[in-house]
């Protein structure tokens, strides 16, 4: 009997497996996953790290001689601007999720994800974060990109991707599988296991009293004691009577597709996908509409001088955000009476972004198509003076002669003294990213 068992046993061996030794080998898979991070690690995040290259830049701020550049998503870059023709990138302050800031005296305001959060910044070099107000924002967008927190997970998905890479024993006698590999939420693709690379100075007090001076894509705006953010669809207000502990005092309902906010006298100029908003500011604690002026949808950020107000309108770098009418111009609107906005004249532009004004000059940024300036002596006829084509070009302030211009190649400061002819005063480049 046991001769027979076992007889049956070499049979099932050979029939099954060849009665060899199975050989197993490696392969390597790569694909990517939604990058989330719970609050947790949101709110234990903000410090001062050593300076850091520019990669991914996104908004500029100026106070003092200190200039402010968003690292999108990551924190904010300081630079001690002193000497504008030798900026010194001398630190960086790590704050996930950061978009928008302001600086009131020598307070820097932040958003962090759902949180907006103030630091002190006496020292650049070792700032402290003093106060946190949790949960004010619970969506947003950053780079055209929308996240969200959700409180069943309690985590942040910010809509990127991050890179995995995992591996997996198979037999030698399998073929491998090139179809795609859905696991949750990752998507994974057959890769070789060859074809994947293996992947400070000091500073003084950073600032005086008051605030500083944003750029057209602002989405933080001072006045008198109150700091207004706002997000696609309300105006966040902020009691700043004690800076160094903000108070949340109310939401204002916008409406729908806020960009950008312009403070000017006691108006407030709300830039959307859809017209510009004119909202009264007599009273900064409770903000009252005024009037609204129409346009084709597009993106639209707004500066105001003289009581005409500059709005360039942009369509055609993101056909589901900015709109599908063909609306590249640049709208100049007489806002002497507020109640009543009336468009004085229009120029076509090519895809403009962010502008900024000083006295008889204006500059308004064209993305990959640079940057432009205009002799504004008469806003009904402007001349246009220079194209810069040799870069990109986001947003840009101009405050005393020092022209600032931040884009996806960096930062280039301009003197512009002589409008006529902007003379270039440095460059700090982007880290190419391999």
């Amino acid at each position: 009997m046991k001769k027979i068992l076992y007889a049956c046993l070499l049979l099932a061996c050979s029939l099954l497996t060849g009665c060899r030794d199975k050989c197993q080998k490696t392969n390597t898979y790569w694909g990517v996953e939604s990058f989330k991070v719970t609050l947790a690690e949101v709110r234990a995040a903000v410090k001062t790290v050593a300076a850091k290259d520019l990669v991914k830049t996104g908004k500029i701020y100026v106070k003092d001689k200190y200039l402010f550049i968003n690292e999108l998503r990551k924190g904010i870059h300081i630079i001690d601007n002193t000497n504008p023709s030798a900026p010194k990138n001398i630190a960086f302050v790590e704050i996930p999720g950061n978009v928008d800031m302001a600086v009131w005296g020598n307070i820097l305001y932040a958003d962090s994800y759902t949180d907006f959060v103030a630091i002190d910044i006496s020292d650049p070099t070792n700032v402290k974060e003093v106060s946190r107000t949790k949960d004010v924002f619970l969506n947003g967008m950053i780079d055209g990109i929308s996240w969200y927190y959700s409180a069943t997970t309690g985590e942040i998905y910010d809509g990127t991707w991050k890179k995995i890479v995992t591996t997996q024993e198979v037999n030698c006698d399998l073929e491998p599988v090139y179809m795609p590999i859905y696991w949750s939420s990752m998507y994974l693709s057959y890769m070789s296991d060859k074809s994947i690379s293996g992947g400070s100075s000091s500073a003084s007090a950073a600032t005086t009293g008051g605030g500083g001076t944003g750029g057209s894509m602002a989405r933080f705006a001072f006045s008198d004691k109150y700091l207004y953010a706002v997000t696609s669809n309300e105006m966040k207000l902020f009691s700043i009577a004690s800076p160094t502990q903000p108070a949340f005092t109310s939401s204002v309902n916008l409406g729908f597709g806020i960009e950008t906010i312009f403070p000017y006298k006691d108006k407030l100029f709300i830039g959307t996908t859809t017209g510009l908003q004119i909202w009264n500011n007599q009273n900064p604690s409770s903000p009252t509409f005024l009037s609204r002026f129409d346009h084709t949808r597009a993106c639209d950020p707004v500066v105001v001088q003289n009581d005409i107000a500059y709005v360039t309108l942009r369509s055609v770098d993101n056909f589901s955000r900015c709109g599908a009418a063909i609306a590249n111009q640049l709208d100049v609107i007489d806002v002497s009476n507020a109640a009543t906005p009336v468009l004085k004249k229009t120029y076509q532009l090519d895809g403009p972004y962010g502008l900024s004004i000083d006295q008889n000059s204006l500059f308004v940024c064209e993305g990959s198509k640079g940057l432009k300036s205009f002799d504004a002596s008469n806003p009904l006829d402007l001349k246009l003076l220079q194209h810069f084509k040799d870069f990109d070009a986001y947003d840009v302030i101009a405050l005393d002669k020092v022209l600032m211009v931040i884009g996806k190649n960096g930062l280039q400061q301009y003197d512009y003294s002589n409008k006529n002819q902007l003379k270039l005063l440095s460059t700090i480049p982007v880290k190419e990213i391999e």
